[in-house]
């Protein structure tokens, strides 16, 4: 099954609900025409785009991008079905990461309905606050609203491609989550709605510049790459080699220093 083909499935799951009632007339299949993702890999986020807050506060996106990376999900609360699974499996995916939501990175979710209210975002937050269950993830977490325009601007400069079905009342849109750098560029996209906790902490390692993780996180993903088209991490077979290669290196260096030194001892 090609990427593209998983793609229209996972759209079409949004439908299923809506599609399901129609039984008086002809199944017509929505139009997901222009719909999904085309990848912007270092393109820059409109930062200064404002949104409202959980609480109603009008505050620009540059505000979470406090010099940590950001997990961007982009997603509508009043979603039947895909969007659930998409927030669902962010916070399930981010549990075995070892860095903190709210301390090492912060996690933005914009709804891409402007009918949608802050009081939708707020009970969307309570309900991924207690299933991601980290002290403290309140303050990194952010579920957002706004208007079209600015929706839309961000949504173009991820290239998250999305429509509005009237005979249904639902978007057509794509499931995945981006990794933007503090500076609000696009870093890494992660596709689905279950994602690796593997890829995703090295990702948040790449978009913070390998600012974060200790020295064995980074030999680590040192010996993977990231592949673009699954949005995953591989073992980088030729890093794995050269790494062997100076680790013996390594090994027959302190082997012949100790030999030397044993050599000298003996002589005196």
């Amino acid at each position: 099954m090609t990427p593209d083909s998983k793609l229209l499935i996972v759209v079409s799951l949004a439908f299923l609900p809506a599609l399901s009632v129609r039984a008086d007339g002809p199944f017509e299949p929505p139009d997901v025409k222009g719909v999904g993702i085309e990848q912007q890999l270092n393109g820059q986020v409109p930062v200064d785009t404002a949104f409202r807050d959980e609480a109603g506060n009008s505050v620009p996106l540059r505000k979470y991008l406090n010099g940590k990376p950001v997990v961007l999900a982009p997603v509508y609360y009043t979603c039947p079905m895909l969007c659930s699974e998409v927030l669902n499996g962010t916070a399930s995916s981010l549990k075995p990461v070892k860095f903190d939501v709210g301390k090492e990175f912060n996690v933005v979710t914009i709804s891409i309905d402007p009918k949608d209210t802050p009081g939708l975002a707020m009970s969307k937050k309570k309900m991924m606050m207690a299933r991601y269950g980290r002290h403290g993830a309140d303050l990194g977490w952010h579920f957002l609203t706004g208007d079209k325009e600015n929706i839309d601007a961000v949504a173009k400069a991820v290239g998250w491609r999305y429509t509005y079905d009237p005979r249904s009342g639902q978007y057509a849109h794509a499931s995945a989550i981006m990794l933007l750098t503090p500076e609000g560029k696009v870093s890494r996209y992660f596709y689905g709605i279950e994602y690796s906790a593997k890829d995703i902490q090295f990702g948040i390692m790449d978009a913070s510049q390998n600012k974060i993780g200790s020295l064995n996180d980074q030999i680590a993903l040192y010996c993977y790459h990231y592949d673009r088209a699954t949005g995953k991490y591989g073992v980088a077979v030729m890093r794995l080699v050269r790494l062997a290669g100076l680790l013996t290196i390594a090994l027959i260096g302190g082997f012949i220093i100790v030999a030397v030194r044993r050599e000298g001892d003996k002589k005196v």
